[in-house]
């Protein structure tokens, strides 16, 4: 994964954004975790379940490559531990704080 970030300690300050290889065998929803840890300076095993956030299979099958190939085009954004998510087609992953409301 390559990886580039903004960030102070134990919080997202602007954003953090790492390439998801699609073809790895790591499932997408390790490398949502994985993002959201590191970005935040938490361990993943202490952030909330995934699937508290989004249904975790859905997102896997979303992003998985297809029979034709890889699918092109496409996002998903959703809130997990106080972080706005974002998974592209592409393979980016970007977790961004949640502004203060």
């Amino acid at each position: 994964m390559t990886e580039t970030s903004t960030q102070s300690q134990g919080m997202v300050a602007e954003a953090y954004t790492i390439q998801y290889d699609r073809l790895d065998n790591t499932p997408l929803s390790v490398a949502v975790a994985e993002a959201v840890g590191t970005a935040t300076g938490t361990d993943i095993t202490a952030l909330d379940p995934l699937h508290y956030a989004i249904d975790a299979d859905a997102l896997e099958r979303l992003f998985e490559p297809r029979a034709d190939g890889l699918r092109t085009g496409g996002r998903v954004t959703f809130e997990f531990n106080e972080c706005l998510v974002t998974v592209t087609s592409d393979g980016e992953i970007t977790v961004e704080p949640i502004a203060e409301r």
